[in-house]
């Protein structure tokens, strides 16, 4: 029968640097000399002088330096632009007259019109992309959209 699993035992804390007699005086395990027998010392990556792991290792990824910044456009928005009379339901609505009037971003390349909302009014938009149901809904209540190639 094994009287370890009934019985709890509890180790005693070995206090370093308390004496020779001890085993752990003096030195207190750490050796002689050296930077790791000192205090306050962390060498984390140093692999003695041999490269690096993280510089072993091969990069990875590209950031390509020319992005195509594409600007997006909801239905709802252009209808809410229209309500406010910020856009002219007359004007054909492209890339250049949104950039004008500060409704897109300035160094957008593309304009993208994605079908989000409901539009009311007819309107005629050239766009670089658009969304599928974005066609649909302009077409059902007559304006048209011209996609760019």
């Amino acid at each position: 029968m094994k009287l370890n699993n009934l019985v709890k035992v509890k180790k005693k804390k070995i206090r370093v640097g308390r004496g020779i007699g001890s085993g752990k005086g003096k030195t207190s395990g750490r050796g002689v000399k050296g930077q790791k027998s000192r205090s306050g010392v962390a060498i984390k990556s140093f692999e003695g002088g041999q490269m690096p792991l993280y510089r072993r290792l091969p990069k990875r990824g590209f950031n390509p330096i020319i992005k195509n910044k594409i600007a997006i456009l909801n239905l709802d928005k252009i209808q809410s632009y229209i309500d406010k009379k910020s856009i002219k339901t007359s004007d054909t609505l492209n890339k250049d007259l949104l950039k004008k009037l500060n409704l897109i971003s300035k160094n957008s390349n593309k304009l993208k019109i994605l079908g989000q909302g409901e539009i009311k009014t007819k309107i005629n938009i050239v766009a670089d992309l658009a969304s599928k149901s974005a066609l649909q809904k302009l077409e059902k209540i007559g304006g048209s959209i011209q996609i760019k190639k």
